[in-house]
């Protein structure tokens, strides 16, 4: 897929209701408030080769920047969202909101942008933490905050 093809589904998910329920969709998965969607994933990493899965990590690292870049451009330079807190407020307990618990979970950082006048926040991250699951590029769209 091309840049433009990625941000055409960003768009889609801007756009579209959220679901009532929690569950996968067309372009990924979502439930109520948000809409998670893996633009690319790598092809059998999960469980190789530790240098082709490197390789996969920075090409969709670059993937990542490309459209982060064209982000910025939209919407101005987009905040950084770390996850590290996520995970030390999970473990006390605390109950973090859907999408973050489960972004904080799979990504360590997101880029993050709030369009104005939407309402929504838009998510972009690669998902590589589990060296047993496939590397993915994720964009996310909610009306929560992140915590």
């Amino acid at each position: 897929m091309t840049i433009d093809q990625h941000l055409a589904t960003i768009d889609l998910l801007r756009a579209r209701e959220f679901p009532a329920r929690s569950g996968a969709s067309d372009v990924g998965f979502g439930g109520p408030g948000f809409h998670i969607a893996p633009l690319a994933v790598s092809a059998g990493v999960g469980t190789g080769d530790g240098a082709e899965r490197e390789r996969w990590a920075e090409d969709l690292d670059a993937w990542k920047e490309a459209i982060a870049q064209r982000l910025d451009d939209r919407w101005g330079e987009g905040l950084r969202w770390w996850s590290l807190t996520v995970g030390v407020r999970k473990a006390r307990g605390e109950e973090i909101p859907e999408p973050w618990a489960t972004l904080g979970d799979l990504v360590d950082e997101l880029y993050l942008w709030r369009p104005d006048g939407t309402g929504r926040w838009v998510a972009l991250g690669v998902a590589e933490r589990d060296g047993a699951d496939e590397i993915r590029l994720l964009a996310a769209v909610t009306d929560r905050d992140p915590p």
